[in-house]
């Protein structure tokens, strides 16, 4: 009996040499490209979603932005589309929080803090001028752009150089472009906000000298010549209408429902401030303020009188007694030759009336209502009938009846020139509204992520089986035997290529390729004895005899 043959550890490797040169390049050349595939895909689904760090970064900040993401290991691509600096998402806010403390962005932190920055000892005045100008304008830029639908923002401020002559005086002014984000608007509360704003940054300057401009070039200021109702002014409007609706509603939701009705009011404002003074004056209502008395008395008896000259100024004759002297007790005054004196009485009297004034200074309020007009439109009652539920319009006395409460409800005033108009009409019937869609969970990076790999270990699972291992078994199975070849059975060794030749030509002829292993030769074997008993027979029994002989 023929002895097993022992397959050396070499087979594999043997057998691959045994191949031809084709067949060889091909196999290595499948086992490369199939590795090269491997590699990138896993490339592909290892790499994390990347996303833009920052955006609106200069040229100077993404090359300083890249060096400090190298020194504290943070993985950056640069998109060559749009120049953005991408970080992986996971790490995006670690890599922000990264370049705030490295003082990046520069270009957004260049406010009073620059003013530390190459500050020498031979600085000119006029550099420590444009520093602090620059830095000021930096510093209400920052502030703008922390109100909500700002994304970025410049001011320019126009500062004169100060002058010791009043006629050389010009005021400052400034000017403020406002980049909002997609979709978003200013209204003119948040306008109003920006001017005070600048306005109250800068010594002497008015709000009328601040320019608002939109990244559209529109302009968000009025003009300062502009005539009409200021923003404050129909801002005051709107509320004042809308206090009225509310009321209305107060009062009718209860019995017609919250759906039930729709109401409008139109108020007419006046807005015109008039000031009024008026004095009057009554004549009858006359009081003493003040009262002055003088009175005058004048005797010269005991001088002498006339015209002054040299007769007048001559002293009395001797033996003339002086008036006012002592006279004896008992005497009478001698007579002399001078008469007394003429004397003369003055009497002078001041007195100050001080007449009933009023004075009155009106000034009417600056907005007074002028006009309102109300509208209010109630839905049909529902009624159950015969055909199913409809609806029926109020009757004139329900209409006639909420008309009354509208009127007391908003101060109704018919010589004002009010109008209220209640109405009953059919509603139609309300849109139903979409819910908010959530967030979607494919946007999710850890999401995107998890996809490739999941992706990856797919294509695996299926080029493994069904494209590399059928191409590489095909590329090391060898070519067709000789003809002299036969397969032996297993375990025994091949016939002797003469008497295979003259003993089994049909077998020869019809032999199918080299088999590779002893399942195969077995099987070969099985289907030549199904075929041809006889001959395999005679295979037999020359093997016998060959082991006889041995």
């Amino acid at each position: 009996m023929s002895k097993a043959i022992t397959r050396p550890a070499g087979a594999p490797l043997d057998g691959f040499m045994r191949l031809p040169a084709q067949r060889q390049v091909g196999l290595l050349l499948g086992l490369a490209l199939g590795v090269a595939v491997l590699g990138v895909a896993w490339t592909w689904a290892s790499r994390p979603t990347m996303v833009p760090v920052l955006t609106g970064l200069t040229e100077r900040d993404t090359a300083e932005a890249m060096d400090a993401l190298s020194r504290n290991g943070f993985e950056y691509r640069l998109d060559s589309g749009s120049g953005q600096l991408l970080v992986a998402a996971a790490k995006l806010h670690e890599a922000r929080i990264r370049l705030a403390t490295d003082g990046l962005p520069r270009a957004s932190s260049s406010g009073f803090e620059a003013l530390g920055n190459d500050s020498g000892f031979g600085t000119s005045r006029m550099v420590e001028n444009a520093r602090y100008h620059h830095a000021l304008e930096s510093e209400l830029a920052r502030s703008i752009m922390t109100l909500r639908g700002v994304e970025g923002a410049r001011v320019h401020l126009a500062l004169p150089r100060p002058s010791v002559f009043l006629r050389d005086r010009a005021p400052p002014t400034a000017s403020v472009l406002v980049n909002l984000h997609p979709g978003r608007r200013l209204d003119d509360a948040q306008v109003a906000g920006i001017v005070h704003l600048v306005a109250s940054s800068v010594p002497e300057l008015e709000p009328e000298a601040v320019t608002v401009v939109d990244q559209q070039g529109r302009l968000l200021t009025a003009p300062g010549g502009h005539e009409g109702l200021s923003g404050r002014d129909l801002d005051y409007v709107q509320r004042l209408e809308d206090s009225y609706v509310r009321r209305i509603g107060q009062l009718l939701s209860p019995m017609l429902g919250v759906d039930g009705f729709r109401a409008q009011v139109a108020a007419d404002v006046d807005f015109t401030m008039v000031e009024s003074t008026h004095e009057t004056w009554d004549p009858e209502g006359q009081v003493l303020r003040s009262e002055q008395l003088s009175e005058d008395m004048n005797g010269a008896a005991d001088m002498p009188a006339g015209v002054p000259g040299a007769l007048s100024n001559q002293p009395p004759p001797a033996g003339i007694a002086v008036p006012g002297a002592n006279l004896p007790e008992g005497g009478v005054a001698a007579e002399t030759g001078v008469s007394p004196g003429p004397q003369s009485t003055s009497r002078r009297s001041t007195r100050n009336y001080e007449v009933d004034r009023t004075v009155s200074h009106v000034r009417q309020a600056p907005a007074s209502l002028r006009r309102l007009s109300v509208a209010v439109v109630v839905d049909h009652r529902p009624v159950a009938g015969e055909e199913g539920t409809g609806s029926a319009p109020l009757s004139e006395e329900e209409l006639a009846h909420i008309s009354g409460l509208v009127r007391e409800a908003v101060g109704f005033d018919a010589e004002r020139g009010d109008s209220v108009n209640v109405v009953s009409a059919s509603f139609m019937p309300g849109a139903e509204y979409e819910a908010v869609a959530q967030p979607e969970l494919w946007r999710e990076p850890w999401v995107a992520d998890l996809a490739k790999q999941v992706l990856l270990a797919v294509l695996a699972l299926i080029a493994l089986p069904l494209v590399l291992r059928p191409m590489l078994k095909n590329l090391s199975q060898q070519g067709p035997r000789p003809a002299a070849a036969l397969p032996a059975a297993a375990g025994a060794p091949a016939l002797p290529a003469a008497a295979s030749a003259g003993a089994l030509p049909g077998a020869v002829a019809s032999a199918p390729a080299r088999p590779t292993n002893s399942q195969d030769s077995l099987k070969v074997a099985q289907d030549m004895s199904r075929e041809d008993p006889k001959r395999v027979a005679q295979v037999v029994r020359q093997w016998v005899a060959t082991d006889g002989n041995q």
